[in-house]
């Protein structure tokens, strides 16, 4: 099997902050099972796009707005993956829910990283600043990050790691969002991303 790798898809909508460190680990070799191959955006104004290309990673756009309807939105994202033969997803900052028609293809092949410990603050609602403007309000004094397999309920598939972060006096949602990423999502994710790409090369 040497030489073989998983193919990897990365969605996007933002900054791509998460793109990076998967970027940046497979560059160190911490993902060494699998390669990234693609990135998706459903915003072109992502700056993902930006780290995609100086990577020399493929990146294309697909617009819900412009597509008219999720059957459209996901027909066009599954005519990129086929295209680059893609065999694993991770949703990393992707704003966009993909329907149980589309989760249910890859099963066990879409990963995502929700910036709290589920089944803390999550599902429909919780995502981005507002995850941690909850886990304030709440007053816990322990979050983090999750990576879990993708279904058809939001931040509902089963767990593949999870990482703590303390809480500390005095955090407003923006540092406590950035002590998660630094300390659990950058660190997870990749690992994570290695773990379930060395199951699936063993069962290629």
């Amino acid at each position: 099997m040497s030489g073989e790798k998983v193919n990897i898809a990365v969605f996007v909508s933002g900054g791509g902050t998460n793109l990076q460190a998967l970027l940046d680990k497979q560059k160190s070799g911490v993902i060494r099972s699998g390669e990234i191959k693609l990135v998706i955006s459903s915003s072109k104004d992502a700056y993902a796009l930006k780290r995609a290309e100086k990577a020399g990673v493929p990146g294309v756009v697909v617009s819900k707005k412009e597509c008219g309807s999720q059957a459209e939105f996901e027909k066009r994202i599954l005519a990129y993956l086929k295209e680059y033969n893609i065999e694993l997803i991770v949703l990393a900052g992707f704003m966009c829910i993909l329907s149980e028609s589309f989760t249910s293809k890859y099963p066990k092949r879409i990963v995502n990283v929700h910036p709290s410990l589920i089944p803390s603050f999550c599902g429909k609602g919780y995502y981005g600043l507002k995850v941690h403007e909850a886990a304030l309000a709440y007053g816990v004094k322990v979050t983090g990050a999750t990576v879990h397999f993708v279904n058809e309920v939001p931040d509902g598939g089963e767990i593949i790691m999870q990482k703590a972060v303390e809480v500390s006096d005095g955090d407003t949602p923006e540092t406590l969002q950035k002590r998660v990423m630094v300390n659990a999502e950058w660190i997870i994710l990749p690992q994570a991303v290695e773990k379930v790409s060395a199951e699936l090369l063993k069962n290629k």
